[in-house]
């Protein structure tokens, strides 16, 4: 347990109250003088932020009303110090770079264990930061070595969203519905990610994802 000289504020924005509870027992353990806030939707996350100045904010990446990176610029708008760690069921290999290069200060997979979890938020209080090693790795292949490790890399955070769909089985129709763009956006989207791939059809994309993530195992 953290020293309980400081009173610290958290947000929790979760679209299961399973995991909203879960984490408020895990929190409430490391640190005596805290108060935890919950939410469960973009609005409730806006409405909190705009009342309380909290030290971290523990956010999904998928709610009902959208995608938390496509917010993280408008979170940094109103709380520009916020420290935030994303805490999802995403593939980290996939996803992680993305939300820290969108302002994250660290991403960890709901599939932790406990030590893991607290670990991560222990980190980003004190430091600021939390980066688990295979993240690092792929940082360091990036940055160090100068090569691209994930052959996704050259998508945009919108064509890997739409990508994910794809690969999950989702049609132009539902794709639409849940990241909420035009239907002939879709298909350019599409083109544009089999294009960059060089690959003809979902089949092929699968066979990609699938590479990916065997290499990385």
């Amino acid at each position: 347990m953290m020293s309980s000289a400081k009173y610290y504020n958290f947000l929790i924005a979760d679209a299961h109250i399973v995991v909203r509870v879960g984490l408020s027992l895990v929190i409430k353990e490391m640190f005596l003088n805290t108060s935890i806030k919950i939410a469960a939707n973009f609005k409730d996350i806006f409405d909190l932020l705009k009342e309380i100045q909290f030290d971290l904010l523990i956010l999904d990446v998928n709610f009902p009303d959208g995608n938390s990176i496509n917010i993280l610029s408008l979170i940094k708008t109103i709380q520009p110090d916020l420290k935030i760690l994303i805490f999802s069921t995403s593939d980290e290999n996939i996803y992680a770079i993305r939300y820290l290069s969108a302002g994250a200060c660290g991403y960890l997979s709901k599939e932790a264990t406990e030590d893991e979890i607290k670990n991560a938020i222990n980190n980003i209080v004190i430091s600021g930061n939390y980066i688990g090693e295979n993240i690092m790795e792929q940082i360091l292949d990036s940055y160090i070595k100068k090569s691209k490790t994930n052959p996704l890399d050259i998508l945009s955070n919108r064509e890997i969203e739409v990508a994910h769909l794809l690969i999950e089985g989702y049609r132009n129709l539902e794709i639409l519905q849940v990241l909420k763009i035009k239907k002939t956006t879709i298909s350019t989207y599409k083109n544009r990610i089999f294009e960059k791939l060089k690959i003809n059809n979902v089949v092929d994309l699968i066979k990609i994802f699938q590479l990916y993530n065997n290499q990385q195992q």
